[in-house]
């Protein structure tokens, strides 16, 4: 029985299941987030996962990957996460609850103030200590993994980023060092100083809530949680050796290979559907891949506000709804291609290699 449950764990972690699976939990504890955020269910999801957390330690395999010095805080990081999630979203849910009856906020009821000084320094000053306290604790308590000096004759198995880096290190799966090394993350910087500017919803300052600001709660937390936290844990404890993916309770064995099959578009249309060779030039070549990325960013917003985003183009405007637009774009870009690789081995959808230009 616990091993056909291990095995059942090992194959949901695989990530064509794993990553659409989160998506739907994503979607449904934003749609059901009264009624998960509730104290008495919040509490029992939490019971639940630190049971399985705690089951899970006494597999060998399991426990060899969290319990690294420099994986503890990872699994620390994704509790937290919950934690502050479950707080805001259960804020929010109260407050919505009050203004369908017609009550204020909470934060609008009452007009407690207080001082700077000495308050505020004070309980900053306390938690600092507090703060201090724990991080001497932990650097004496647990070990930090120091190995060798660098050597290029022996590199590590896998060979992994810090952990704030691996997000950036998944994304170099997918994408060439400028899209995923520079690009991205200055878009993630530009996209979340334009949120406050993109969602002109003059309801839902000042307090916490939901309804009033789904928009832009939907896409940041889509962001942050899905697409950076997600590939944070995928880096750490899904990424084993040679950067095969392994299950939680699954061996990291070195000696597995994976067939690197990955073709691009080009090749897809040229030799599997059209069965004739590829062309010399790069124009003819990428010129399905360029119209696809074309029609992708530029044509499809154009579509989508005269459709379906219709109502929400009128009330955005034309300037907001294009950044919007292009950011969000953007930002699905990854988890499509993520999919692509995935269940199609699709490499690059435009591979210019003559001038190192490759999406």
């Amino acid at each position: 029985m616990i091993e056909t449950l291990k095995h059942l764990i090992n194959t949901l972690a695989a990530p064509t299941i794993f990553l659409p699976l989160v998506a739907v939990l994503f979607f449904l504890v934003l749609h059901y987030y009264r009624l998960l955020s509730r104290p008495a269910v919040a509490g029992g999801i939490l019971l639940a996962a630190v049971v399985f957390y705690a089951v899970s330690l006494l597999d060998n395999n399991f426990r060899h990957i969290v319990a690294k010095p420099d994986n503890v805080p990872i699994t620390m990081m994704l509790f937290l996460s919950g934690f502050c999630v479950w707080m805001a979203l259960r804020q929010a849910a109260i407050n919505d609850e009050r203004i369908e009856r017609g009550l204020p906020p909470v934060e609008k009821e009452g007009n407690e103030t207080i001082f700077v000084w000495p308050d505020l320094v004070y309980i900053e000053f306390l938690a600092a200590v507090i703060v201090g306290v724990l991080l001497t604790v932990w650097s004496i308590e647990l070990k930090a993994p120091l190995e060798q000096p660098a050597s290029p004759f022996k590199a590590p198995n896998p060979s992994k980023a810090p952990w704030y880096f691996l997000g950036l290190q998944e994304m170099l799966v997918y994408f060439d060092p400028w899209l995923a090394g520079v690009v991205f993350p200055t878009l993630i910087i530009t996209g979340l100083i334009c949120i406050p500017y993109m969602d002109i919803n003059p309801r839902g300052v000042g307090y916490y809530t939901l309804k009033h600001r789904r928009m832009a709660i939907t896409v940041y937390l889509f962001g942050f949680l899905f697409l950076w936290v997600t590939l944070i844990m995928l880096g750490t404890f899904f990424r084993g050796p040679n950067w095969n993916f392994f299950g939680p309770y699954e061996f990291w064995d070195v000696h597995k290979v994976e067939p690197l099959v990955n073709i691009n578009l080009s090749e897809i249309i040229y030799i599997k559907i059209l069965g004739t060779g590829m062309p010399s030039h790069w124009l003819p070549r990428e010129i399905w891949g360029l119209a696809l990325i074309a029609g992708y960013t530029f044509v499809l917003p154009i579509l989508l506000a005269k459709t379906v985003l219709k109502n929400f183009y009128a009330k955005m405007g034309l300037l907001r709804y294009n950044v919007f637009m292009f950011h969000f774009l953007m930002m699905m870009l990854l988890p499509i291609k993520m999919v692509c690789r995935w269940m199609f081995n699709l490499k690059y959808f435009v591979a210019i290699t003559e001038y190192f230009f490759n999406i």
